[in-house]
């Protein structure tokens, strides 16, 4: 796990613009479960597979409880055309200054394809109702992402 982040610990504030230009923060989110989940692009294969699969499963996720977050460094022009062409119906944080990536500890260095680049580790922390990190899935299966959140926080 790259983060220095662990379950116990206050999540991370945040407040970033959405796809639509709308600021969400953390703050607006107290009182409810979080799934902030970080991702490397829009419109990449594994990350379309793993919003696909939440947007899939959107309607459960909401049934029970939990507020879907992403949040990659792409800009809100990018997202809104993600959102649009994949019918997204949760938030996706603008990150372009990279300060989420960097406060939650997923932004690094990774091997791809070979190749030593610095991006985004796919990487979910579902946060309670009163901001505490509950768990931690640095394993992401994007085919399968909402039954491991799930599963993983015990719903």
């Amino acid at each position: 796990m790259k983060t220095h982040l662990k379950p116990g610990d206050k999540a991370p504030a945040f407040a970033a613009p959405d796809q639509n230009g709308n600021s969400v923060s953390l703050k607006d989110l107290k009182g409810k479960k979080v799934a902030l989940y970080f991702y490397p692009h829009d419109m990449t294969s594994t990350c379309t597979i793993e919003a696909c699969n939440l947007r899939d499963n959107y309607a459960l996720l909401k049934q029970k409880g939990i507020e879907i977050i992403g949040v990659s460094i792409d800009d809100e022009k990018s997202h809104k055309k993600f959102e649009k062409k994949y019918s997204l119906p949760f938030h996706l944080l603008a990150d372009t200054d990279k300060k989420i990536v960097n406060d939650y500890g997923v932004w690094g260095e990774k091997q791809f394809m070979g190749r030593t680049i610095i991006s985004t580790y796919r990487t979910t922390f579902l946060i309670s109702e009163k901001g505490k990190i509950d768990h931690i899935i640095d394993k992401v299966l994007s085919k399968d992402h909402a039954a491991q959140i799930i599963e993983v926080w015990g719903l």
